[in-house]
């Protein structure tokens, strides 16, 4: 079932926000589809669903994703609810979205090993931030792998296509160009949680590029 619209409303500055620890890294305006069985979470998700507001993705620094509360990395990404579907008993299918990037402050853990946050918010990419002429092929090479992916998609799932990337598309800005290449370059975790971390888009555009180069993307 797909939500009428996405919200973008954040977590009350002296609220808890529930923490969904993952062995991925979300990123701002990336797609993240997601099975959620245990009871724990899909707790949080209704309860998210009902006041309209997010969960935290942050990736487990030490632990699992099943049973004991995982350490999480201290920097995670607001994952706001885009659609659900249950096509079984007690397994939620989500599609969320990135949003803003957070920091942890203090966390606390729920009886059933849930965990919860105080979190400050990290400033968002400047949409002013445009692809810099030295990096402008970072941002060509990304349109045509976008492209294949997309067109791939459609030609062998036709109508039941569901594009990996969410709208808009913005190649003109470095913040969402690295985003997108931290996504979908086969980078170790790490590597993509130290960029997720780097504040100054420019920079992390600056890293992918010379990545690209390296492995003779570019």
């Amino acid at each position: 079932m797909a939500s009428p619209h996405l919200t973008l409303i954040h977590p009350p500055a002296d609220d808890w926000l529930p923490l969904f620890p993952l062995q991925t890294v979300l990123f701002p305006g990336g797609v993240l589809p997601l099975k959620v069985f245990e009871t724990r979470y899909i707790d949080m998700v209704r309860d998210c669903m009902k006041r309209e507001t997010p969960f935290g993705v942050v990736l487990i620094k030490s632990g699992q994703e099943v049973g004991a509360a995982a350490d999480p990395e201290p920097v995670g990404c607001l994952a706001h609810i885009t659609g659900w579907d249950m096509d079984q008993p007690g397994v939620l299918l989500l599609k969320t979205r990135g949003g803003e990037r957070f920091r942890i402050l203090e966390t606390r853990k729920q009886a059933n090993e849930r965990l919860e946050a105080h979190i400050e918010m990290i400033e968002a990419d400047a949409p002013t931030q445009s692809v810099s002429d030295a990096h402008v092929s970072c941002a060509k090479a990304l349109k045509t792998v976008v492209e294949t992916i997309e067109a791939r998609g459609r030609a062998e799932q036709g109508d039941d296509f569901v594009s990996p990337f969410a709208l808009p598309l913005q190649f003109d800005q470095s913040g969402w160009v690295a985003n997108r290449w931290c996504e979908i370059l086969p980078i170790p975790l790490k590597a993509r949680q130290k960029l997720l971390e780097l504040e100054d888009a420019p920079s992390r555009l600056a890293i992918v590029h010379q990545y690209l180069q390296q492995h003779k993307i570019l």
